[in-house]
C-alpha cells in the first residue's frame, strides 16, 4: 500500500535524525528515506535499491547500504532480522513487534497494547535491556486463505 508522505515531513525527520549524529542532509538520503516511508513495509536493501533506483538511476547499491546504515544509526529506521533471511528495514519507530509469515516471507507490524504494557521479563542481575522485540511466526491471512482455497479445490 503506497502512501503519500509530504516532503516537509521527510525533510524534518531526516534533518533531526542526521543532526543528532552530526551527519549532513543529502538528496540520496532523502530519496531513500522517503521510499521507506511511502510503503511502510519491511523491504530488504535490494528492494529499497530497486524502488529508489527507478526515480534516481545513478544511485548505487553501496549508497543504499550506507544510507540504510546511517538511518539506523540516526534512529529513523530499525533493522528487522528473522532466521536466515536478509535484513529488512522498518520505518515505523513506534513500539511494536513483528509477525513473519513463513509462507510468503512477509513481515507485518504487530502493535503493542499500551494499556497492558510490555510482557514482564526477569533479566539476570547486571543486564540492561536497551531494546527488545518479539517475533511471531506463522501464516498471514492472505496465505491462509490461499491454502484453504487450494484444500477445497
Amino acid at each position: 500500500m503506497e502512501r503519500q508522505v509530504p516532503i516537509d515531513f521527510v525533510d524534518e525527520r531526516l534533518n533531526k535524525g542526521l543532526a543528532r549524529t552530526g551527519l549532513r542532509f543529502t538528496a540520496q538520503r532523502r530519496h531513500i528515506y522517503s521510499k521507506l516511508l511511502e510503503k511502510g513495509d519491511h523491504p530488504s536493501a535490494d528492494e529499497v535499491f530497486m524502488r529508489a533506483k527507478s526515480d534516481m538511476p545513478d544511485l548505487s547499491m553501496a549508497t543504499v547500504y550506507n544510507t540504510l546504515d546511517t538511518l539506523v544509526k540516526c534512529g529513523l529506521v530499525r533493522q528487522v532480522n528473522h532466521e536466515r533471511g536478509p535484513t529488512r528495514y522498518c520505518s515505523n519507530m513506534e513500539k511494536h513487534h513483528h509477525f513473519h509469515c513463513t509462507t510468503c516471507n512477509g513481515v507485518f507490524d504487530i502493535r503493542s497494547d499500551p494499556e497492558s504494557g510490555e510482557p514482564e521479563i526477569h533479566m539476570p542481575p547486571g543486564f540492561e535491556v536497551l531494546q527488545f522485540e518479539i517475533l511471531f511466526r506463522g501464516i498471514c491471512p492472505e496465505c491462509a486463505a490461499k491454502q484453504a482455497a487450494e484444500a477445497n479445490a
